[in-house]
């Protein structure tokens, strides 16, 4: 039976979900106007401002204990850092459906990584749910509407992301046991604004002057700030602080599936067939991914032979 703090997290996590899920169609908006360093580190800027000024009248904010530094300084490398660099540019290059799908792998990996630093044992279910889905990305790379160059590039860009998520829930968990989401949150979007520093001035400074405010992109600059590096990370370290890595990754499967429908009323998207078996293969591999043969089988039992 779920506990009250336990139903808290499963809906907090569900709200991470619906705001990264539309994170995708505001960087394509975005995208328009601005180049993806530039609109990590605006991004990033204006989350760390909202937070400072929103949570610290509250006295929400603790001050990092001594030691603790190093951690976050590798939670931000991990995320914002790298997560964004690989997410910004595989969105750029990919359309927003398959961009999600390819971020829906997470759970995926993390069953090896968990079986390799914390002796989970995988099971044969698990692997066949990774073969499911990543035939169910193959469907998807390989579509007509995806060119051929830009899915490479893109999908190395975005499994970059896919590896940045899974050292983050590691470090993240460490930081949860003595820190709250929000304290959290906001250092690790402050120091990475630090880390993005260099590379907004060498590659994207010029072409940001030239470009200059644009209404039509400051919007969506705002809201990617706002939700996406803000109350979803909050929401999503609040489920791992409550119910665990494992369970709050695996709620990252309900990505590609909003936000496919978002892209087709939004962005009018092509939902071709490649597109709905990719997603049906991925979501059903994640799903087997995460089940315990065991435990499945003896609430089958269960339900069959109920104990009078």
């Amino acid at each position: 039976m779920i506990n009250k703090v336990s139903l808290t997290a499963y809906i907090a996590v569900s709200f991470a979900m619906i705001f990264w899920s539309f994170t995708f169609i505001w960087y394509k908006e975005v995208y328009h106007f601005y180049n993806p360093v530039t609109t990590v580190f605006f991004r990033l800027i204006i989350s760390s401002v909202f937070l400072f000024l929103l949570m610290y009248p509250l006295k929400r904010l603790q001050k990092i204990q001594k030691g603790d530094l190093k951690y976050f300084i590798i939670v931000s490398f991990f995320e914002p850092f790298l997560y964004f660099i690989g997410e910004s540019y595989g969105i750029k290059y990919v359309s927003t459906t398959l961009a999600a799908v390819v971020i829906a792998t997470i759970p995926l990996f993390n069953s090896f990584t968990s079986s390799y630093f914390l002796s989970e044992k995988i099971t044969r279910m698990n692997l066949l749910g990774i073969v499911f889905s990543i035939v169910g990305v193959g469907l998807m790379i390989f579509n007509k509407e995806e060119g051929i160059n830009a899915s490479v590039f893109g999908i190395g860009m975005l499994l970059l992301a896919v590896a940045a998520a899974i050292g983050y829930a590691f470090v993240i968990k460490k930081l949860t046991s003595k820190y709250n989401s929000i304290s959290i949150v906001t250092y690790h979007n402050f120091i990475g604004i630090f880390l993005f520093v260099p590379l907004f001035f060498i590659l994207d400074f010029s072409d940001f002057v030239q470009t200059g405010f644009a209404k039509e992109g400051w919007i969506p600059l705002v809201k990617l700030a706002i939700f996406g590096s803000s109350f979803a990370f909050i929401f999503f370290t609040f489920s791992v602080q409550k119910i665990g890595v494992a369970k709050s990754s695996a709620f990252t499967n309900l990505i590609p599936v909003i936000t496919a429908i978002i892209a087709f009323f939004v962005l009018d998207e092509v939902f071709n067939i490649n597109k709905i078996l990719g997603i049906s293969l991925v979501i059903g591999g994640l799903f087997l991914s995460q089940v315990k043969i065991g435990g499945l089988r003896d609430r089958i039992r269960d339900y069959i032979r109920p104990s009078e």
